[in-house]
């Protein structure tokens, strides 16, 4: 097929399609950076304005917009992985863009249907992806784009999923912060939310706030693309498929319609101030106050005695009491915190009131959204019982003992424990699931087990390996209160045993001598030389992961990054237009990719070497270059001509 600027598809299929490249015409479809970038920063004002936006094609021209969208996404994962068609992010160029723009003005641009793969879910069942071909994904990173200066300022503070600076963590942080108090946890679970987003609903909710109908049926055609499965078309009528680039914004979108609502229903059932005084707790607060107040004057020890017995008495009483009023009807609050499809509310009231607010959110949800509610897994629970949020369980939490010692003013004196106070914490069965994800051993009965199949690796593989598991799980339960519990305390040991007895295994050792030979000290450490240099590999422990600090605030910055103001590294060397391999400088030039550095064979061959020792996946190459590298042909004396072309 060839390559030619009205077929972009041709690219990144190899060094077959790498041939007879046209000269760049780029600046006759570009616009001028400076009127680009001065758009590019009024659209998050007007926004916010309210102003609806039109432009968003035109914006599309601009070449760098195209560039840094490729350095976003370049080092991705997935960019190596084939559409349908077999294309990818290999051998990217400027006139790769420069021939996407011109199918775009010209409405000749056709997205290709995603190759529609599986994933497990945690619980069971699976997921399933599209995955774009690489010119699709261009063209969706840049629409994400335009579409994040268009929403980032007027997305609700609630909403967390997809966002810049943003995360489960400080989804969780909110609610630790803000939710102390709550009576009542309300779950609305959305059933296949990404596989049921109505096409015309959504196009619908992005016509309130762009005014620009090619730019929409952009939107539209990604849609509308459909599947490939098993080599057999599928059409969709429904839903924005996961594992496209649009996919999570689009997502948040549709459901900003829900925040508005949530935000108009806290806005009306919110009230008060502050909750009353408990009449009991005061009419003891004046008691004791007066009695103490007795006990200043003179009285013989009998009396002074019997005064004391009450006192402490009535001190009892009220330390059991709550300050103000639980249940005062002046008092209300309602709580909602969003990531992706997944919310959760909280309630200060009745339970009839929190399930009059789940019945009308579900009713919007049918109604406005045309989503269904998987009614099993929707439920209003008491906030000291808990509910499931994010992975994490997220409950109020009342100590036992109601005065705590503080020292205050160089003395310490007594003070009142907070009650109800809200907590995040790890699920018990969180520790359970991943020993047995992992095959750590029988974490019911304490019995470490090795993992055969990792006898094959160094022993700074299998650390690493094991360091890197044990450290995403701390990451992410870095926020929860029950670290130090013996639960989790258990699960250190299965793991460290497991990945002691897996050395073992492999040296035909002992556990007791192949931690004796890790002992430095209070740890284990690896040892070993590298290129002549010692190297240390920690093995990790449980303390090594410290808890997060609590830095959520209400008013987190979600303006989002100019992508004229971001030039990314590889960028940057794409625009210096020199062959990174042989010092060729003007011309065409385009960018090889490797999976993963590790994925490069050995012995390695010059250029392989090159990428290594820069630890980098990707190498600028010119034309030449990259036809003879998958050709399997470019000499490894080839480097030489660098110095050579700067000499003459």
């Amino acid at each position: 097929m060839a390559t030619t600027r009205e077929n972009p598809e041709a690219w990144g299929k190899g060094a077959s399609s790498c041939c007879h490249r046209p000269k760049s015409e780029a600046v006759g479809v570009l616009m001028l950076p400076n009127t680009v970038s001065r758009r590019l920063e009024a659209i998050p004002r007007e926004s916010g304005k309210g102003k609806r936006i039109n432009g968003l094609f035109r914006l599309m021209e601009n070449l760098q917009l195209w560039l840094n969208a490729y350095g976003n996404i370049y080092s991705n994962k997935g960019a190596l992985t084939r559409g349908v068609d077999g294309v990818t992010m290999e051998g990217f160029c400027d006139e790769r863009a420069v021939s996407i723009v011109k199918l775009l003005k010209e409405q000749r641009y056709r997205y290709k249907p995603a190759r529609r793969t599986y994933v497990p879910k945690r619980k069971g069942g699976r997921r399933p992806l599209g995955i774009p071909n690489g010119n699709d994904k261009l063209v969706q990173e840049v629409v994400r784009y335009l579409l994040e200066l268009v929403y980032e300022p007027v997305f609700s503070e609630a909403s967390h999923g997809f966002r810049p600076k943003r995360s489960c963590h400080t989804a969780l942080e909110q609610i630790q912060k803000a939710w102390s108090g709550t009576k009542w946890l309300i779950e609305v679970d959305i059933k296949s939310y990404f596989d049921t987003i109505n096409h015309e609903v959504l196009i619908k909710l992005l016509t309130k706030k762009i005014d620009d109908k090619r730019f929409l049926s952009l939107i539209r055609g990604m849609l509308k693309a459909g599947y490939l499965e098993d080599w057999k078309y599928h059409r969709t009528y429904s839903g924005s498929p996961q594992g496209a680039g649009a996919s999570p914004i689009l997502a948040n979108i549709y459901l900003h319609e829900l925040d508005q609502l949530m935000r108009q229903k806290i806005a009306a059932f919110n009230k008060g101030t502050r909750r009353r005084r408990l009449a009991e707790y005061t009419t003891i607060g004046t008691q004791l106050q007066a009695l103490r107040k007795r006990k200043a004057r003179r009285m013989d020890d009998q009396e002074r005695q019997l005064l004391e017995a009450r006192i402490r008495h009535l001190n009892e009483q009220l330390h059991k009491l709550p300050s103000v009023d639980p249940v005062d009807p002046g008092f209300r609050r309602l709580r909602y915190c969003r990531y992706g499809d997944d919310f959760l509310m909280g309630l200060v009231g009745t339970r009839r009131e929190a399930m009059e607010v789940m019945s009308s959110v579900k009713q919007f949800l049918h109604t406005r959204l045309n989503l269904s509610i998987a009614e099993k897994k929707t439920k209003v629970t008491h906030a000291k019982d808990g509910a499931r949020f994010l992975g994490y369980e997220v409950r109020v939490y009342s100590a036992n003992n109601h005065l705590k010692k503080v020292r205050y003013c160089n003395r310490t004196i007594k003070k009142r424990v907070v009650v109800e106070h809200m907590q995040i914490r790890m699920p018990k069965e969180a520790s359970r699931e991943l020993c047995a994800k992992q095959c750590y051993g029988n974490f019911a009965e304490l019995k470490p087990l090795h993992r055969p199949w990792m006898e094959a690796m160094s022993d700074a593989e299998i650390i690493l390996t094991y360091n890197a598991e044990l450290r995403g799980f701390l990451n992410y339960y870095s926020l929860a209160q029950n670290m130090k519990d013996p639960i989790t305390t258990r699960l250190g040991l299965m793991w460290r045993v497991s990945l002691l007895k897996t050395l073992a295994r492999k040296h035909k050792s002992t556990v007791r001598k192949v931690a004796a030979k890790l002992r430095k000290g209070k740890r284990l450490v690896y040892r070993q030389l590298v290129e002549g240099k010692p190297r240390e590999i920690p093995v990790l422990k449980l303390s090594d992961v410290p808890q997060k600090q609590k830095n959520w605030s209400p008013a987190l910055d979600s303006q989002p990054v100019s992508y004229l103001a971001k030039n990314t590294e590889l960028v940057a060397r794409l625009e210096a237009h020199e062959c990174e391999y042989c010092g060729k400088t003007g011309g065409y030039f385009e960018v090889h990719h490797v999976r993963k550095l590790s994925d490069l064979k050995k012995p390695k061959t010059f250029w392989e070497k090159l990428m290594s020792q820069r630890r980098r996946k990707t190498l600028v190459l010119c034309i030449d270059c990259h036809d003879l590298l998958h050709a399997g042909k470019l000499p490894d004396w080839r480097h030489g001509m660098r110095q050579e072309r700067r000499a003459g």
